[in-house]
């Protein structure tokens, strides 16, 4: 009885670590989450100094149709905070790409990857640049020196094609070469 107890007790609690290891990926950080449309994120942006938004000055269109830019930097906002400069891409009035550089003299890349790993899971990738967490619709990556990248995967995948039908003969010729390989 008391060996059934134990067992059934070790069971839920590995049943309860394994769930808190592999919780869903965020679509985003504070309250910003991919998807979002620009308006939105300004005014997000706005409530929340740790970022340093200054309003439109931050606000960029980027070359080809429907692409917008949104660049932060808290550090020259003067603002005390763990985030340094963010970039926020957006296709269609949709946030697809969060890219946010901490703070190196704040936290450390060892201390943000022992978080996520513990929030979860270990990386789906991991190699001396990256770490790469993922599902079907979200990548979220910790990049070195020290970047936190969420991407929209449809979108991106989407965009990624659009170019790949743009491509000079040059850059056909060397992906042609490095499929070889």
């Amino acid at each position: 009885m008391l060996k059934r107890r134990l067992c059934l007790v070790l069971f839920f609690l590995t049943f309860r670590i394994a769930l808190l290891a592999g919780q869903d990926l965020p679509s985003g950080y504070a309250k910003i989450r991919l998807g979002m449309s620009v308006e939105e994120v300004k005014k997000l942006l706005r409530e929340n100094p740790a970022f340093g938004y200054h309003g439109d000055r931050d606000v960029s269109l980027l070359p080809g149709e429907n692409r917008v830019l949104i660049e932060t930097d808290a550090f020259a906002g003067h603002v005390d905070s763990f985030l340094d400069r963010c970039w926020f891409q957006f296709y269609e009035d949709k946030l697809y790409i969060i890219i946010i550089n901490l703070n190196r003299a704040k936290i450390d890349h060892y201390s943000v990857f022992t978080a996520l790993c513990k929030k979860y899971g270990d990386p789906s990738n991991l190699n001396p640049e990256r770490s790469l967490w993922e599902n079907d619709k979200i990548s979220m990556s910790l990049e070195r020196p020290l970047s936190l990248k969420y991407v929209d995967k449809a979108v991106f995948e989407k965009l990624s094609g659009k170019s790949r039908i743009e491509q000079t003969v040059p850059e056909l010729t060397q992906e042609w070469f490095l499929d070889s390989l």
